[in-house]
C-alpha cells in the first residue's frame, strides 16, 4: 500500500472522512498531479491542522494547536524572529526539561540541530501546521520588537522628573499607545483575568493571571515604566501627577469588534507605582447557571430559595471565587419587566439591561448603607448589595428581606455554616438573621482539566483518605483523572476554571440553632443531616466525573 493510500486509510478510520469522499478523493488524484492531502483541503474534505495531526501521529510525534496552545514568553524568546522564520518553528515551552518546539516541517534535522546549539537545550518536537506557526511567530514577537523600538525611543525622550505636560506628549505618541493597547489584546487573547505591571529595580515585570495563576510574558526596559503607566492612568481617568496614594478607575476598550471593560487599580511601592487591571469580560455576565458548575441537587436548592417572592440569599467565598458570576447569572433569570430589580455595587462590574444599577462613591456620601437606604424608597421587587461590609448594611438587607423583598448579597466567609455567625458578629440581632436569611451557598474556584492530556489512573486508598473520599460501598478505588501537562494547557495540566458549590438552605432547626447562637460546627452538622454537600463533598464529586484532580480540591478547600 502506497503512503497516500496508507494516509487515506488512517483518515477513514479515524472518521475524519467517508470512504466515498476518500475514493472521490483518489479519482481526481489519478486526473491530476496533486497529492491526496491537497486535493482534500482544497475541496474542503479536511483542514489542514486535522490532516498534519494524522501525519504526526504516523510519525509518532504530538500535534500542537498553537491557537489554543498557551506559549511561554520566555521560551519563545530563546531564537530570533529571523531564526524562527526560516525554520518555521517556535519553541513553545518546557517539558522535563527539555525545550518543546512546534514545528510545520518535523524532518528539517538542521533546523533542530540549530535550535539546540543556539538554545543549549535538548529539543523535544511537536508538529503544527505552516499558518499556525507564523501566526504565533508574528504574534509573539511583535510585543518583545515593539518593546525594543518603545524602550530605545524612551531612553532619550522620558524622564520620569518631567513635567506633566511633556508625560502627556509622551504616553499619547504612537509607540506607548501600541505596546499598551498590545498588552491588553494579548491578555484577553491568553484568557487572562488580571494584568499586573509592577515596577522592580532594574526593570518593569508584566503578568498576567491565567485560570488563577499568574505568569509572566514580558520584562521591558525601566525607562518605558512612566510611560506606560501614566498612559494607563489617563485612560482610566486616574491623576496622574498624584504617585503617593492608591487611585482607582475604569477602562472599557474596544477589541476584534467586542467591548472590554478593565477595572484599574494602582498601588505605590518603593520602585514606582504597581497597577493591575482586572478585565470584565461582559460574556460572564451573560452565563446561565447551568453553566458554573451547580451539582444537581445543589442547583435544586438553590433555585427553590431564589424563585421565593422575598428573603435573603448569600454568596460566600474569598475574592476571585466567582461570587459576582453567580449573583449576575441569578439576576438574569429573575430579571423581567414585571419586576424592579436594583442593585448597589462598588463598583459596578458589569453593565446589564433592565436592571437599575447604583454605584458607591464613598467620598460624596453613597455608602453602600446610604445606598440601600434610598433603594428601599424605590419601590424595588430584588436587591443585589455587592458586599456585605458593616453592621448598619447588613441590618438595613436583612430588614429589608423582612419587609418583602428579595436580597441577594455577598459576604467573606469560609464556608455556609459560619455565615449566620458572621452576621451576628457584625451586631445584627439573631433573630432577625435567623428570619430572614433563607439560602447561603459558599464556593470557590477549581481549575478544569486540560481535555487533551489527563489521564486515567488509580489512587491508593490511602489517597482516597486523606482527601476525604467516602469509601462505603467502593469494591476497588475508583478510575479518576489527573493533570499531565501538555503545549495547549501550557504545561499545566489544567485548562479553563469551573465552580463548586455548598447550598446550605436555612430550615426551621437551623433557625433555631442561629436563634440560640450555637457554635457554627453545630449548624453544619444541621445542614448535612438535611442533605447539604459540603464543599469538599461537591468538589470529590466533580473528580469523580474526571473534571478535575484531588490535588486540585485539596488546593482550593481547606
Amino acid at each position: 500500500m502506497s503512503e497516500e493510500n496508507q494516509l487515506g486509510a488512517l483518515l477513514v478510520a479515524s472518521k475524519l472522512l467517508t470512504q466515498e469522499q476518500l475514493d472521490a478523493a483518489i479519482a481526481e488524484q489519478a486526473a491530476t498531479s496533486k497529492s491526496l492531502g491537497r486535493i482534500l483541503i482544497d475541496n474542503r474534505l479536511l483542514k489542514e491542522a486535522d490532516l498534519v495531526s494524522v501525519l504526526a501521529g504516523q510519525l509518532g510525534l504530538e500535534f500542537v494547536d498553537l491557537d489554543e496552545a498557551h506559549i511561554d514568553s520566555s521560551a519563545a524568546g530563546l531564537i530570533s524572529d529571523a531564526l524562527a522564520r526560516r525554520y518555521q518553528a517556535l519553541p513553545i515551552g518546557w517539558d522535563e526539561g527539555r525545550l518543546v518546539l512546534a514545528m510545520a516541517d518535523p524532518g528539517n534535522v538542521f533546523a533542530v540541530d540549530d535550535i539546540r546549539t543556539i538554545t543549549k537545550s535538548e529539543i523535544k518536537v511537536v508538529v503544527t501546521t505552516p499558518a499556525a506557526v507564523m501566526a504565533a511567530i508574528d504574534k509573539h514577537n511583535r510585543m518583545d520588537n515593539e518593546a525594543e523600538d518603545i524602550s530605545a525611543q524612551a531612553a532619550s525622550e522620558f524622564d520620569e522628573a518631567d513635567d506633566i505636560t511633556n508625560i502627556r506628549e509622551v504616553v499619547e505618541d504612537a509607540p506607548i499607545v501600541k505596546l499598551v493597547n498590545l498588552l491588553i489584546t494579548q491578555a484577553v487573547n491568553d484568557r487572562a483575568s488580571d494584568i499586573h505591571i509592577e515596577p522592580a529595580e532594574r526593570d518593569l515585570r508584566v503578568r498576567y493571571r491565567i485560570d488563577g495563576v499568574l505568569h509572566e510574558v514580558m520584562r521591558p526596559h525601566k525607562s518605558i515604566q512612566s510611560g506606560i503607566i501614566s498612559r494607563l492612568k489617563i485612560m482610566a481617568d486616574i491623576n496622574i501627577a498624584e504617585r503617593r496614594v492608591p487611585q482607582d478607575g475604569r477602562v472599557s476598550v474596544t477589541l476584534q469588534g467586542k467591548q472590554v471593560d478593565l477595572r484599574v487599580a494602582t498601588l505605590p511601592t518603593v520602585y514606582g507605582e504597581k497597577i493591575v487591571m482586572r478585565i470584565l469580560d461582559k460574556s460572564t455576565a451573560l452565563l446561565k447557571l447551568s453553566d458554573l458548575g451547580f451539582l444537581d441537587a445543589n442547583m435544586e436548592r438553590f433555585e427553590k430559595s431564589f424563585r421565593k417572592p422575598y428573603g435573603t440569599i448569600l454568596v460566600t467565598g474569598p475574592t476571585g471565587s466567582g461570587k459576582s458570576t453567580t449573583l449576575y447569572a441569578t439576576l438574569n433569570i429573575l430579571n423581567d419587566e414585571a419586576k424592579n430589580v436594583i442593585t448597589v455595587e462598588d463598583p459596578v462590574e458589569y453593565r446589564l439591561v433592565g436592571i437599575n444599577q447604583v454605584q458607591v462613591n464613598n467620598k460624596a456620601g453613597m455608602t453602600f448603607a446610604a445606598a440601600l437606604r434610598s433603594i428601599l424608597r424605590s419601590d424595588p421587587d430584588i436587591v443585589l448589595v455587592g458586599e456585605i461590609r458593616d453592621k448598619e448594611t447588613a441590618t438595613i438587607a436583612i430588614e429589608a428581606a423582612l419587609t418583602g423583598h428579595m436580597v441577594l448579597s455577598t459576604l467573606h466567609t469560609n464556608d455556609a455554616a459560619t455565615t449566620p455567625t458572621r452576621l451576628v458578629e457584625m451586631g445584627v440581632e439573631p433573630f432577625l438573621v435567623a428570619s430572614a436569611l433563607d439560602c447561603i451557598v459558599a464556593q470557590r474556584l477549581a481549575r478544569r482539566l486540560c481535555e487533551k492530556c489527563k489521564e486515567p489512573y488509580r489512587p491508593t486508598l490511602s489517597e482516597l483518605q486523606t482527601a476525604g473520599w467516602d469509601l462505603e460501598g467502593e469494591g476497588e478505588p475508583p478510575e479518576l483523572f489527573r493533570p499531565v501537562g501538555c503545549s495547549s494547557c501550557g504545561k499545566t495540566g489544567y485548562h479553563g476554571r469551573f465552580a463548586i458549590h455548598e447550598v446550605m438552605t436555612v430550615t426551621e432547626e437551623v433557625e433555631r440553632l442561629i436563634v440560640e447562637r450555637e457554635h457554627s460546627e453545630d449548624i453544619k452538622k444541621m445542614a448535612i443531616a438535611q442533605g447539604m454537600l459540603t464543599l469538599r463533598q461537591a468538589g470529590l464529586t466533580h473528580v469523580r466525573r474526571g473534571m478535575t484532580s484531588i490535588e486540585e480540591i485539596l488546593r482550593v478547600v481547606a
